[in-house]
């Protein structure tokens, strides 16, 4: 794919369309930065915005990935495809936030029996101790992760993850 010359014909539709980037970003919620960058090269649409945009503009989803018009249009059965693909990628992402959420959870209430633990004074006790240092431990690792998590990155730790434990990759 060729990101500058599908950006060039991104640009194009939508001049055709008399919209400006800021009616086109209303149009499908994103940030009109956002389809200035699509334009440029600079970054792609996701697929289900991409979907968007070949109802938008009536072309398929070839020709805006291609940056030329084909003649033929998208049969449905293509449409459907990409239609699952982007429910799944959908899917996905929102399985991955939701395994963030429980870690963000888990490193808040070990930061809170770390702070509460050194607060009253029960660290002076060794068992204390080693659970306050536990909890600060837990929540410093769960940041961690966080950040994993967050990064474009994550892919290739998955990848690694299932190298190292056996799993075939996907």
């Amino acid at each position: 794919m060729n990101l500058e010359k599908s950006g060039r014909f991104l640009k194009t539709l939508r001049n055709e369309n008399k919209m400006t980037q800021e009616q086109l970003a209303e149009k499908l919620g994103v940030n009109a930065r956002t389809v200035s960058r699509w334009e440029t090269g600079r970054n792609t649409p996701d697929l289900d915005i991409l979907i968007e945009l070949a109802e938008i503009y009536s072309v398929t989803l070839v020709e805006l990935i291609d940056g030329e018009r084909k003649s033929e249009k998208m049969n449905e059965e293509v449409k459907h495809t990409a239609i699952k693909v982007a429910e799944y990628g959908s899917e996905e992402k929102l399985r991955l936030m939701k395994k963030l959420h429980v870690f963000s959870w888990t490193g808040v209430i070990s930061f809170i029996i770390f702070a509460l633990l050194s607060i009253t004074k029960l660290t002076e006790t060794a068992i204390y101790d080693n659970i306050a240092s536990f909890c600060l431990g837990l929540s410093f690792a769960v940041l961690i992760v966080g950040v994993l998590y967050t990064s474009r990155h994550i892919g290739k730790f998955i990848a690694f993850k299932k190298r190292l434990t056996g799993r075939k990759t996907e």
